[in-house]
């Protein structure tokens, strides 16, 4: 038997005023009672590694500020912090709320996206999106009907803390690019003798010139006369000269350290080394096939 079309609260192709007025609504409560977050596109979705299922690298150069409801009203959600054979794992997980109308106005894709992070200036840390939900309770499970678009009100999206994994982040925005500028690993050039004082976060290389280098990198700090931390370096700094594209500066490079910047604090707890002298008793790594008869 069909339904009255006079009185029928679930309209298939069109979209009321009543759930315009309650879409409405829902995005004041949001300005209301929400918290402004950074919302932060995965932009190298065209190198894809099919092998592991991943991003060869990740990169993250924008950010679009959006107003998001957060339902952990009590504490994060997960894990949380533990202590595994790894060493300290912090698994925190929250919930966000966002309109779907406010997303789209505000972010150029059509819907968020798994593997896409969002910055909380409230804790200063960064989540990634592990799950979109479109259809369960928190998103108001079809309410007035689907009308137009689904009737998708919000989207409730299930993040996890992110970890960091050598992944460009470079937006522009120095709130959300000085937090992670000192997580990457540092490689620490010694200097000779040379001119000129390279800047911040200037590129510098080494070759005839910045298009036709043989190496680059992005300048961490600089101190005179005595050496220069890089990060994100692209191919293998050698002895020679290391130019700033910037600050023209030019210095003779007497030595480089990818590990004179590390923290070895905790240097006593690292089996490498206790691997490698077990393993220095079991194998006989002076035969040229250690593991067969050839």
């Amino acid at each position: 038997m069909a339904t009255n079309v006079y009185f029928n609260p679930f309209p298939t192709n069109q979209i009321t005023s009543e759930q315009l007025l309650v879409e409405d609504l829902l995005i004041e409560a949001l300005k209301i009672y929400g918290m402004d977050i950074y919302y932060l596109p995965r932009s190298s979705r065209n190198e894809v590694d099919y092998i592991y299922g991943e991003d060869t690298l990740k990169q993250y150069v924008t950010a679009y500020p959006l107003e998001l409801y957060m339902e952990n009203v009590t504490g994060m959600d997960g894990e949380q912090d533990f202590i595994s054979k790894f060493g300290l794992e912090i698994r925190d997980e929250i919930t966000l709320l966002v309109s779907r109308r406010r997303f789209v106005a505000t972010v150029p894709q059509s819907r968020p996206n798994e593997g896409d992070l969002i910055y909380l200036p409230l804790i200063q840390n960064f989540f990634e999106i592990t799950f979109v939900e479109h259809e369960n309770d928190q998103a108001m499970f079809y309410t007035l009907g689907r009308g137009r678009g689904a009737n998708v009100y919000v989207y409730a999206l299930k993040l996890k803390q992110f970890v960091f994994s050598n992944e460009i982040i470079q937006t522009g925005i120095e709130e959300i690019d000085d937090q992670i500028r000192d997580i990457y690993p540092r490689t620490r050039i010694s200097l000779a003798s040379g001119t000129g004082t390279f800047v911040d976060d200037e590129v510098v290389y080494q070759g005839p010139n910045v298009s036709y280098a043989t190496a680059q990198a992005i300048v961490h700090d600089f101190a005179q006369n005595t050496r220069i931390d890089i990060i994100r370096v692209q191919g293998q700094f050698l002895s020679g000269n290391v130019r700033g594209a910037t600050s023209n500066a030019n210095w003779v490079i007497s030595t480089i350290s990818d590990t004179a910047t590390m923290n070895t604090a905790f240097e006593d707890i690292i089996d490498n080394a206790r691997i490698e002298s077990e393993a220095d008793g079991i194998l006989d790594f002076t035969e040229s096939n250690p593991f067969g008869e050839a």
